[in-house]
């Protein structure tokens, strides 16, 4: 069974910085695309940045600037550094991961998510 662990949200002033990281564990083949998502109250879960298995990263246009997706593929691991935080980057962010198993099928799967919280 595949987990992702997200961990690092947190309460910031606005201009404040955040730093996400979300590990994926469990029987991995590889690891596709990985991504973040957000969902504020209220509104649907829309995509924030992705990074493909060879570091090809795509941002939402609110973010870009001010937040940097990263991964490490030893360690299974997507990041999201977030600076210059405004008030409504406030919401619950989740991490997804396209993983391929070991019978070569591959899935999506999200973590649980971490709350992002910026009080202006």
């Amino acid at each position: 069974q595949v987990q992702l662990v997200e961990s690092g949200g947190g309460l910031v002033q606005a201009g404040g910085s955040l730093r996400l990281s979300c590990a994926a564990t469990g029987r991995i083949f590889n690891i596709n695309d990985m991504g973040w998502y957000r969902q504020a109250p209220g509104k649907q879960r829309e995509l924030v940045a992705s990074i493909s298995s060879g570091g090809t990263t795509n941002y939402d246009d609110s973010v870009k600037g001010r937040f940097t997706i990263s991964r490490d593929n030893a360690k299974k691991t997507v990041y999201l550094q977030m600076v210059s935080l405004k008030p409504e980057d406030t919401a619950f962010y989740y991490c997804s991961a396209d993983v391929r198993d070991f019978n070569f099928v591959t899935r999506k799967y999200w973590g649980r998510g971490t709350q992002v919280t910026v009080s202006s």
